[in-house]
Order: C-alpha cells, then structure tokens, then sequence
C-alpha cells in the first residue's frame, strides 16, 4: 500500500506494560513505514524509559474522559483505521467525532479489534472475522478481529523491517561493556542468562542450582530486569528464603541487576544472552526472533487457562521433552516442592528448536504488513 495512512491505536494499560509495549511497537513500526500514528492511551509513564526518543509522525495522546479531541486534529487528519487493542471500547465520543467529520455516506475508517497473541486453534477460525455495528453512530460500519498468531492463517507476529540484519551486526562485547559487565575469562567460559519473570516458585531452587553446579558445568552470569524480577531475586536473598545460604562466597553464580531498558536495548539483553527467562506477549516475541534458547512465563490466570494456552505454543513450537518438563515447572501454580522437580536444561536442543521455529516465522508475513494489506482490501 502506498497511500500515506492515518491510524488510531487505541491501548488501556493492564499491567506490567505488556499492552503498552506491544502498541508502541506497532505504532513505530507502521510510522517507520510511512504512516501516521495516533496512539491513545490511558498511561504513557512506560513510553519514558521504553522509547525515550518517542518516534517521527507517532503522536502520542492521553486518553481520558474526556478526550481532547482538538489534539487529534481529526477535521485535518480523520482515520483510515481504528485499532482497539486487546480488547478495549473505543471512547464513543471519539467514533461520534469521526461520523461528524467524515459523514455517514463518506469512507468509513477500517475499525480492528487487535487480539491477544495464541497459538490455540480458535486462533485461525477467528482471524479476520467482521462483527457488524449494529446500534449507535458508528451503525453500519464493521468491526474486524484481528489475531497475531504463529501460522500462515493467522496475523502474523510483529516483525519491523531490517531487525534480523541489525542482529547480525550485533557486537556482544561491546554491548556489555556498555553495561558495565565484564566477562569471567573467554566468552565460553561462562553462560550468560537473562531473567525477566514474575515471581516463579522455581526461581529458589534453580538459582541454588546454578550456585552449586552452574549451567550446564559453566558458571552462569544472571542478568536481571528491573521490576518485579530484580525484586524476586533480591527478596530471595533477604533471608526469606532459607535455600539462599548457600550463595554466600560462591563463583559459580553471579548476579546483575540491569537498569530499566529501552525497547532496543532489550532486543539487545536477549541477543547477548545464552538462555533467556521472558515474560508476557511482547518478551516471548522477542525471544523467538533472537533466536537463542529460552522459557516462557506465560501471564497466570486465576483459572490456569494459560496452561492450555501454554501447552498449545508448545505443540507449536515442537518444543523437545525437556524443554516442555521445564516450561511445566516454571509455570507451575500450586504448591509443592519444587527444587526436587528442577528440570534439566538442554541448551543445544533448545536452540535448535528455537531456529527451527524462527525460520518458520520468518517465511510469514509479519503483522504489520499483513495489517496493511488488510487494510487495503476493505479501504
């Protein structure tokens, strides 16, 4: 598509700054692509360490009640396309303002419901699908549900152009001695892993392990994200946890706690790193494209939906024996003893999983443009 579009991308922030994450991702890549980009959100205070540099033509707008709808500009620039991600109610006064401006007989802008990411079955059966507008002003226009997904039938997972060549240009030790982290001997002499995570009850029993044997006979250096997983860690070793005595003096095991990371710099973290702990919808994406072994801590829900979810990445993914005892156990709720269940880690076989499942990914098209040509086909 060449025509210059507007987008409306509208983001409510749960938490954890998932849904946030995701929405800035794809705003700056459609506006990197040509388009403008209004994103609305009700919490931006994650955009200031997550994109600091904000991006040329994404206008970043507060949403509130009610919406300062001079800011938008809308009489100069309505939509082309209205993106309600994850679920989230377009403000009514907005899609009024719209029809005011455009007109009921005028180009109706092409209205997505931006789904949640799975690779759960349903996810193919629904892509695409038109929900009709059947009361209020927006009355005649069509909504369209919109999934990301792993598949060829699906939407695609965001990908923004020219990330696979800027990974091959990615100097390791020149990024980590940016950060401060100077390597124990050769680069083989130790495994570099980086923990973004909630709070796993594993986490005790897999950092003593790493203490007393390290990863795979090496010594691990554990890069640690600001937030709830820096938090995690540092609460193990307030004595709360009685298993962490055994850290004391070790060299088996070292520990960094990382600053809050742009959006860049966490792509970064993930290439650097031999094995990679993430979290949440926008992480596991990453973690796929860097490409290296890694566990997913998919976000729990109370009536552990998420396992099935999980269980269906898995399947996807081709995930081997140990790498799906692993992900069984780091994403376990219940109580239990969960140092006599530590799995083992399998490197060589995760990565291969993992490359095998990135060319597979990489031969699709990614969400963004598939967005696009979407959009071309009901414009």
């Amino acid at each position: 598509m060449n025509r210059r579009l507007q987008w409306d991308i509208f983001c409510k922030v749960i938490d954890n700054f998932g849904d946030i994450g995701v929405c800035w991702r794809l705003a700056a890549d459609l506006a990197t692509r040509g388009h403008r980009v209004r994103l609305w959100v009700d919490d931006a205070s994650a955009l200031r360490w997550m994109a600091p540099a904000g991006c040329k033509d994404v206008q970043v707008l507060p949403w509130e009640e009610p919406l300062d709808l001079r800011a938008a500009r809308l009489a100069l620039q309505p939509p082309d396309v209205l993106v309600a991600a994850f679920g989230c109610e377009i403000t009514s006064e907005f899609i009024a303002a719209c029809v005011d401006v455009q007109g009921r007989t005028g180009p109706k802008p092409v209205w997505i419901n931006l789904e949640y990411l799975s690779a759960e079955s349903y996810v193919e059966r629904s892509h695409a699908m038109p929900s009709p507008v059947q009361n209020g002003p927006s009355a005649g226009w069509t909504k369209w549900f919109f999934y990301p997904g792993f598949t060829a039938s699906t939407g695609g997972l965001l990908r923004e152009p020219g990330l696979m060549q800027r990974q091959a240009r990615f100097d390791c030790g020149a990024w980590l001695a940016a950060q401060g982290i100077t390597r124990k001997g050769r680069p083989d002499d130790e495994r570099l892993v980086s923990l973004f995570c909630y709070e796993p009850r594993l986490l005790g029993a897999l950092l003593t392990g790493w203490a007393a044997h390290g990863l795979e006979g090496r010594p691990v250096r554990l890069l640690v994200a600001a937030g709830r997983a820096a938090k995690a860690v540092k609460t193990l070793f307030l004595g709360k946890k009685p298993v962490m005595s055994s850290f004391y003096g070790h060299e088996l095991l070292s520990i960094s706690y990382l600053p809050l990371l742009t959006q860049s710099a966490f792509d970064s973290l993930l290439w650097a790193c031999d094995l990679n702990f993430v979290r949440g919808e926008d992480s596991v994406v990453r973690a796929l494209w860097a490409g290296k072994p890694f566990v997913w801590q998919i976000y729990p829900q109370h009536d552990e939906a998420h396992l099935h979810k999980l269980d269906a990445f898995l399947d996807w993914l081709q995930a081997p024996p140990s790498l799906r005892v692993f992900h069984a156990v780091w994403n376990q709720s219940s109580e239990g003893r969960v140092a006599a269940s530590q799995p083992l880690t399998e490197l060589s076989a995760w990565q291969t999983c993992t490359l095998a499942a990135r060319s597979r990914l990489l031969a699709q098209g990614d969400l963004s443009s598939q967005l696009l040509e979407f959009v071309a086909k009901k414009s």
